[in-house]
């Protein structure tokens, strides 16, 4: 069988050195369109592209010091996977406290949890970030491999967090750059289904899409800036089911729901193809 689950799961966790700096922090934040909308030059702009009162959006730890990829999901005993097959199909990220604007430290990634969804596996990586003052951030990436199912294993659950039946608190329409995937993949995610029209015709799209991880944290800038009053260090967690694709150069539609104690919902849709679903399931809470 391609995926041993018990194998995989018995695996000793990775451990990799990480180290980011501000080069970093502002690279990603234009990467998910910082100073795009506003004047580049107002100053609530200003707060994710220049290094004065630079403050780190918390999506950024999914790239920092090589972000993901050094959690090596892939290459892990008992796992022979065709990355064709592979979906990203969910995100959480938890804040033990706000990222620095520079810091180094140790990534430790392991496989938590894999799932048999019949048609599809599930694995659930987790990766926790600490520095020599104690724990910075953790991680849960959730990847779907088509084909891979049946092997015996748990289903795992399918919960489900749709917002409210009512008109959200907060709706923002935020354009997306046409070269705005080129941006992105600087910070390290260099698939080329997100440059290349030829590759992303073979996947089965008529043009490049966007990374669902720039979607992701597009859509948490939106929610800082509007429910939040611009402070990115109120934010302790961050979750998403990645719902469907989105390209570059479409309109992406924020809408926020306030569910009292901190709590928010959010989804995300595509304007121009009839709010088409790009993030469901999302709850962000804060401080």
């Amino acid at each position: 069988m391609p995926i041993d689950a018990a194998t995989a799961l018995a695996a000793p966790p990775r451990t990799n050195d990480i180290a980011w700096d501000s080069k970093d922090v502002l690279l990603y934040h234009l990467g998910v369109g910082a100073g795009a909308h506003r004047p580049a030059t107002d100053p609530d702009e200003l707060r994710y592209t220049y290094e004065k009162d630079l403050q780190v959006l918390p999506s950024f730890v999914t790239v920092a010091g090589g972000g993901l990829a050094k959690a090596g999901v892939f290459t892990l005993p008992g796992l022979r996977i065709d990355l064709s097959q592979v979906l990203h199909g969910g995100q959480r990220i938890e804040l033990h406290r706000p990222v620095p604007v520079a810091g180094s430290g140790v990534l430790t990634s392991r496989l938590a949890a894999v799932y048999d969804k019949g048609k599809a596996a599930v694995l659930v990586m987790r990766s926790e970030a600490a520095d020599d003052q104690g724990p910075l951030w953790t991680c849960d990436t959730e990847v779907f491999v088509r084909g891979e199912g049946g092997f015996g294993g748990e289903r795992g659950s399918s919960t489900r967090t749709p917002p409210p039946e009512r008109v959200p608190e907060w709706e923002q329409e935020v354009p997306v750059r046409h070269d705005q995937a080129l941006l992105y993949r600087l910070s390290g995610d260099w698939n080329p289904l997100h440059a290349d029209p030829d590759f992303a015709k073979l996947a089965g799209f008529d043009r490049p899409i966007l990374h669902g991880l720039c979607s992701y944290g597009t859509t948490l800038k939106t929610v800082v800036d509007t429910a939040l009053g611009g402070d990115a260090s109120r934010v302790l967690s961050y979750s998403t089911r990645f719902a469907g694709i989105f390209f570059p150069g479409e309109t992406l539609r924020v809408r926020i729901w306030d569910l009292g104690g901190g709590r928010l919902s959010v989804t995300a849709t595509a304007v121009e193809r009839a709010d088409a679903p790009v993030l469901a399931d999302t709850v962000l809470t804060h401080q």
